[in-house]
């Protein structure tokens, strides 16, 4: 039984137009996810994209990795991955336990992220697990223009916030029976099931989920500076 990745890298990207293949470091955007799953082969068996654009194939596979073409009905803007997910594994002639999915809009990840987490996959039996970080921010909401804090007393110190975390996007991983159970039309697919096991990350890439020129700006400084820290 195999354990593939996947990375959904539809077309069409309204705020940052061809975000998929914008150069990151030299590299495209979506080649620092692939590149990501080939340096852990030890895990990953195949590497597929599924995606809807003729750019973002031909990068997927001068960098190695299969490529599903994914349909135009499953490639709006609402569309969940869970369904990008269902398509490459009905898609492909072979067994299938495991499946890795990857955001190429989380393009930075600690070198050891899913050793760890694949590691605490299988010893506890999970049929998923996801990456999680603690918010350290005091977050309120505003209504009828007054603002109401919602996880801490006004004049309470940021240290003594109650944990709260967020879904940081960095990695999925969930059993291939799994995704292909769930029933898309009723609109209940998840990659994250219940029993989802949350691994929390403490790193400054939980940070980076690119949308915006800023968002890519951002990832590359980190990117440089997190080079030159492990080039000391």
């Amino acid at each position: 039984m195999k354990t593939i990745a996947v990375i959904p890298a539809r077309g069409g990207s309204k705020r940052l137009p061809n975000k998929n293949i914008l150069l990151l470091n030299g590299i495209p955007l979506i080649a620092h996810s692939i590149l990501y799953a080939k340096k852990n082969n030890s895990i990953i068996e195949d590497i597929y994209v599924s995606t809807d654009d003729a750019e973002i194939k031909k990068v997927a596979l001068e960098y190695g990795a299969k490529v599903i073409d994914r349909p135009k009905n499953l490639s709006a803007d609402d569309e969940p991955a869970v369904t990008a997910l269902k398509h490459v594994l009905k898609s492909i002639e072979m067994n299938v336990e495991n499946v890795v999915l990857l955001q190429p809009t989380n393009p930075l990840r600690p070198e050891n992220l899913l050793k760890e987490c694949f590691k605490i996959y299988q010893k506890q039996q999970c049929d998923s697990l996801f990456t999680v970080s603690r918010n350290q921010q005091k977050l309120g909401k505003i209504i009828d223009d007054k603002f109401l804090p919602f996880n801490y007393k006004i004049g309470q110190r940021s240290q003594d916030l109650e944990p709260l975390y967020f879904e940081n996007g960095l990695l999925y991983i969930t059993k291939a029976k799994l995704i292909l159970l769930l029933d898309c039309a009723r609109g209940d697919s998840k990659i994250i099931s219940e029993s989802a096991y949350p691994f929390e990350v403490d790193s400054v890439f939980a940070e980076v989920d690119i949308d915006t020129q800023e968002d890519l700006e951002y990832a590359e400084y980190l990117f440089n500076k997190v080079s030159r820290l492990r080039s000391t």
